[in-house]
């Protein structure tokens, strides 16, 4: 077949964007300063993330290898022609179609962009944390006087401050979580399977996503409630399991909006707790109080997360921590990446600046059989400024507030 091997489809209108051209553009702009200081003809992008981020288009692969095309005179979409023009409305720049008929149209459409712009030889930006082998040598192979150069790390420091219009959608995020929080806690009754619970929460946050952000494409949010063993770990889904009185229970819940994913979680319990069940929920409460108190300007990742194990440590329990104390908000999901150099974690340096936004949220896992048994943790997301730290999270934690079916 002779078929074309790109093409544009400029179908419809423009929809409303997520953020405003001014700040598409500012990160467009630190880009391209990035780019010069690094020696870039150009990047393509094949992340979710940082295609999100830069176009505002939110790919689903389906098997498809998807792209953006960054260089100092443009930005384009390279994406599958089943999508038609879905992604031409929701890029900001420039979009093209690449079509099936042939097994390599996708490098030959980033070859091609990039010709378009007089880029053909010197070094191109990828990333490394994303792009696969196969990827990476079909690219190479139409393109062989472009030196691959790994920007993964170089962007993940751009995407760690967040601008005003990013804060205000986080808030936004934060807010349809404790709206999410309180549908699952209303739902929660002896006998009731997870999946209901988790359904009752996830409608309600769609449903304010949908009248918050008309224009919003409506994906990916979910929720994540457990019961009894089941809250063993942080990401187990729900199932068929019914809620029974005496039940440790799991609240999580997880808006996205245009990609920028947040979080409300938050132990529970229907009927009262054990006294050791008690005993280790406040003791992870105090480990959250404190981690609050230390998410300001200036503090170190690693440092917050020394504090905090010691006192997990004074109470014998530091073994059963399951997981760092908190991480970095904005274009992240369960199923794409996340800005790793901002954790609060052992290992991780950063210095805390404003306009950071992080979460606190320890947990400890006590296994079945043991007094107490079950996972616990809370988890509040936080706005780094000038002189502290706003607790954007407003749903209640702790034994005072979360015991239900009493």
């Amino acid at each position: 077949m002779n078929l074309e091997r790109m093409k544009q489809i400029p179908n419809g209108d423009k929809v409303v964007p997520t953020f405003s051209a001014e700040e598409m553009e500012r990160r467009l702009t630190a880009l391209r300063k990035q780019m010069i200081t690094d020696d870039l003809e150009a990047v393509v992008f094949t992340s979710y993330h940082n295609i999100n981020y830069y176009s505002d288009f939110l790919y689903t692969a389906f098997g498809r290898p998807y792209a953006l095309v960054v260089t100092q005179y443009g930005s384009t979409t390279v994406t599958a022609n089943i999508d038609a023009g879905m992604p031409w409305r929701r890029t900001f720049g420039d979009n093209v179609v690449y079509t099936d008929w042939q097994r390599d149209n996708f490098e030959y459409s980033v070859a091609q962009v990039l010709a378009k712009h007089g880029i053909s030889k010197g070094r191109l930006g990828i990333e490394n944390d994303h792009i696969n082998p196969d990827l990476l040598a079909r690219i190479s192979t139409v393109l062989p006087d472009l030196q691959p150069t790994d920007v993964a790390a170089a962007t993940m420091r751009l995407r760690m401050i967040k601008s005003p219009e990013e804060i205000e959608l986080i808030k936004h995020g934060a807010r349809i979580g404790d709206l999410g929080g309180t549908a699952v806690r209303d739902a929660i009754t002896e006998g009731i399977p997870e999946y209901e619970v988790a359904i009752a929460g996830s409608n309600a946050m769609i449903r304010e996503i949908a009248r918050t952000f008309p224009h919003a494409e409506l994906r990916d949010t979910w929720v994540w409630f457990q019961s009894g063993i089941n809250t063993d770990g942080a990401h187990n889904w729900a199932t068929s399991r019914q809620v029974q009185r005496g039940d440790i229970l799991s609240l999580n819940c997880f808006p996205m909006i245009a990609g920028y994913y947040t979080a409300l979680e938050r132990t529970l319990f229907y009927g009262e707790p054990s006294a050791e069940h008690l005993r280790f929920w406040e003791i992870n409460v105090e480990v959250h109080r404190r981690g609050l108190e230390l998410i300001k300007p200036g503090a170190v990742c690693k440092e917050i997360a020394a504090e905090l194990n010691e006192i997990y440590q004074g109470y014998g329990l530091l073994p059963n921590r399951t997981f760092g104390y908190g991480h970095s908000f904005g274009v992240l999901s369960h199923y794409y990446g996340r800005e790793a150099g901002l954790e609060l974690r052992e290992d991780i340096e950063t210095v805390l600046e404003p306009g950071m936004v992080v979460s606190m949220e320890p947990m400890i896992m006590i296994p079945e059989g043991r007094a107490g048994a079950g996972g616990y943790r809370e988890h509040d997301i936080l706005v780094v400024g000038e002189d502290g730290a706003e607790n954007i999270t407003k749903f209640p934690f702790g034994p005072e507030h979360n015991i239900i079916g009493v």
